[in-house]
């Protein structure tokens, strides 16, 4: 049966290349696709259609669907803990990964954390971990939009007994679920430090083979920057760089610590950079300098990185940390004004992705990934700006519907497309087992 939903009742920001904002705006949806948006009187033309879903916006604010382009979704489960430990990376997760991750864990910490996203307005997110076939599972089943990229290490990983393992899980998993709907399988090398030459080339071969992303934590660590540039006098994205590893495939997450010369490489390759400023900022890595990759025409979307890293996967305390901590660093309060920054959290999420021809705004023809925030809680009001009311006051308890691919999966601010009830509780059985393996 064709799936109809009709929107009406509701402030619409297109996000399109005009801007554009419909009061009073009316949205139809047929199957996964956006066919039609107007004014009120648009309602007329469907509203007597069979089998109609009309869905009141309620004066709300209807946008496109948030992308999450940087996380570790299956890391939730380790969430709060060792928060202030020096060093955590090295010391801490890599040892705790060792010790508790497998597919249960990863499976049941991508539907919570999924669950999250949805709660929060998150249609599409990017992912880096091991057992990526059981996230790609869990998004599967709760119907949300996922670039899934299996791990590539230089030891040995929780799913993969040999140092470099990743490389042959990543070809499988890529065979696997290259023509699903809702899931691009992908590749991620770690970082340059924590992978050889080869398996970099290696890595980079399989993307182009595929034509699928590869994603990969650059330029973000000090010992990073001073291992290539001691050992080779190239900074790191000079290094991939010189491997040839660079191209429109490339997610760059992080990239802290890039020069101009790096900025000028980015671009050349038209390389896309996730900005990831709540977890940089709590790990005391320093700020990404936006304004000149901006001012160079690079496509930047946002990221939460891992929930153990930023404590978050909403999109939407994102947004506002990007715009004050800039304002900030810059001493200038007129820069990244909130419409910017709602398009880093959208559109340009969806060209960091390479799917701005489908996703990232509402458009005739795109994909039906779209949000409602309800605009009565006491938050919410006035509005006089529609979105700095969304940077700046709303947060994820404002999002009251969430539909992706077409599909309703989050209605009343409840999830429907799983229970979270159940997703909860397993979450929850699994936080005892963790903690009497860190308590021994």
């Amino acid at each position: 049966m064709t799936k109809k939903i009709l929107i009406n009742n509701a402030t619409i920001l297109t996000m399109n290349k005009n801007k554009d904002i419909i009061e009073n705006g009316v949205v139809f949806i047929e199957n996964d696709k956006i066919v039609d948006i107007g004014k009120e009187e648009l309602k007329n033309k469907y509203k007597k259609l069979e089998n109609l879903k009309i869905i009141d916006g309620e004066k709300g604010i209807l946008m496109p669907g948030m992308i999450n382009c940087h996380t570790h979704a299956s890391m939730i489960p380790f969430r709060t803990l060792a928060d202030d430990y020096k060093d955590r990376l090295k010391k801490y997760l890599f040892p705790l990964e060792q010790k508790l991750v497998n597919n249960e864990l990863v499976y049941i910490g991508a539907r919570y954390a999924i669950s999250e996203m949805l709660l929060s307005g998150v249609t599409t997110f990017c992912d880096m971990y091991y057992f990526e076939d059981e996230v790609a599972k869990a998004a599967e089943e709760l119907n949300i939009r996922g670039i899934l990229c299996e791990t590539v290490l230089n030891f040995s990983a929780p799913d993969a007994k040999e140092p470099y393992g990743g490389l042959n899980y990543a070809v499988d998993f890529i065979e696997k679920w290259k023509n699903n709907e809702l899931i691009i399988p992908g590749i991620a090398p770690h970082a340059p430090y924590t992978n050889s030459d080869e398996s970099l080339i290696e890595a980079f071969n399989i993307s182009k083979k595929y034509n699928v992303p590869i994603t990969m934590h650059i330029a973000e660590m000090d010992y990073e920057w001073n291992k290539y540039i001691k050992e080779y006098g190239l900074s790191p994205v000079a290094y991939l760089n010189k491997l040839g590893i660079l191209d429109s495939n490339f997610i760059g997450a992080h990239s802290v610590l890039v020069s101009n010369d790096d900025i000028e490489i980015l671009k050349a390759n038209n390389v896309g950079i996730c900005h990831n400023i709540g977890s940089n900022a709590k790990g005391a890595k320093g700020v990404m300098p936006i304004l000149k990759m901006k001012e160079k025409g690079i496509n930047i979307g946002l990221g939460t990185d891992g929930p153990m890293s930023g404590n978050t996967l909403d999109i939407l305390t994102q947004m506002p940390l990007v715009g004050k901590i800039h304002k900030l660093f810059n001493k200038d309060r007129t820069i990244l004004p909130s419409i910017e920054l709602i398009e880093l959290a959208t559109l340009g999420g969806a060209k960091v992705l390479g799917m701005d021809n489908k996703i990232g705004s509402i458009e005739k023809g795109k994909k039906a990934d779209v949000i409602l925030l309800e605009t009565e809680s006491v938050n919410m009001q006035p509005i006089f700006d529609y979105y700095a009311t969304i940077v700046y006051s709303a947060n994820s308890s404002n999002v009251d519907t969430v539909i992706v691919n077409g599909r309703v999966v989050v209605r009343n601010k409840k999830l429907i497309s799983g229970n979270f009830k159940d997703i909860r509780s397993d979450m929850i059985n699994l936080t005892k087992k963790i903690k009497e393996v860190i308590e021994k």
